[in-house]
């Protein structure tokens, strides 16, 4: 699809509706308003609103992927298809007993794409949850959750399937480079916590504490890759997204905290917060094994931001 990205997300998410059956689509349509249903995070195997990929026809799971599409780069999009595949392999190391499957993936949208100048909606399913908010053809990215469990397999030592492997090294690359004082700082406890601290909470309210080490106490080598871990974070977006959260936090000061021993394999967290920015990332399988990854912006999440900007131009 070309042209601005509002526009790409609206065509997808009305061909979505129209390639459902009635009784589907209002399985899948919720009013925007309904905040409950609207402001959900859960990565967890646990219900959820919407529909299954699995109860799709093949032109309603392609027309969920377009709209997926819409949401991620390139890139990003290959590690939430990863992410997906990984619950038959998860299945099969469980022995089948939990019946995970690739297609146990919802979707919900919220408002008429096609006529509201106020619509969203979201992808969601184990270790894997979208959200986009669409006002005054303005999008509200966050939050965005990627998961993997199995984070990595691996033959002979060597990773055959690695989908957040890249948020792991870049975060231990600039570990690494801390001298002995930022490091220091930057290491908030021995210990990791047993989850992201965030978690499905549908609000998250100010900077998590401790906030770590700040940027403007690294050196020049511990800065670029800070701000290599945020671009990759914000490079889940498409480009124009990524731009825009770029710019929104380039004035402001970042902190890096980590949680856990240093050494790979190991239980271990890390966080990133700036000016309306959450980053979490933990990998605390006993084994370190099993990773999350969440984006937030923690006073915009859910299009909070967009959605106040309308109420201060169109009074209800």
């Amino acid at each position: 699809m070309e042209g601005p990205l509002p526009e790409q997300m609206r065509a997808a998410g009305t061909s979505l509706l129209a390639a459902l059956d009635p009784p589907t689509r209002a399985a899948a349509g919720y009013a925007f308003d309904d905040e409950d249903a609207r402001r959900w995070l859960e990565y967890r195997p646990r219900p959820r609103p919407g529909v299954s990929l699995a109860d799709l026809d093949t032109a309603g799971r392609k027309a969920a992927h377009r709209l997926l599409a819409t949401a991620l780069s390139p890139s990003a999009y290959a590690q939430a298809m990863a992410i997906i595949a990984l619950e038959e392999v998860l299945d099969r190391a469980e022995g089948w007993r939990r019946g995970r499957h690739s297609g146990d993936y919802w979707v919900a949208v919220f408002g008429d794409p096609a006529r509201d100048d106020r619509w969203a909606w979201r992808l969601e399913g184990h270790h894997l949850s979208v959200t986009m908010t669409v006002v005054d053809d303005q999008v509200s990215p966050a939050p965005i959750f990627f998961g993997a469990n199995p984070a990595a397999v691996r033959y002979a030592g060597r990773p055959v399937s690695r989908p957040l492997g890249v948020e792991e090294d870049l975060a231990r690359a600039l570990l690494d480079a801390l001298g002995p004082t930022e490091r220091a700082a930057a290491i908030i406890a021995d210990e990791a916590p047993a989850d992201i601290i965030s978690a499905t909470r549908p609000r998250v309210d100010g900077p998590l504490e401790p906030l770590g080490v700040p940027a403007d106490r690294l050196g020049p080598t511990g800065r670029a890759l800070l701000h290599q871990v945020v671009a990759l974070y914000l490079d889940r977006l498409p480009p124009e997204l990524a731009a825009a959260e770029a710019a929104r936090l380039d004035a402001g000061q970042l902190h890096f905290a980590w949680a856990g021993p240093t050494r790979p394999g190991q239980r271990h967290y890390y966080r990133v917060q700036g000016d309306d920015l959450l980053i979490e990332y933990d990998n605390t399988s006993d084994d370190g094994n099993h990773a999350h990854t969440v984006l937030r912006r923690p006073a915009s999440d859910f299009g909070t931001d967009v959605l106040a900007t309308h109420h201060n131009s169109h009074p209800h």
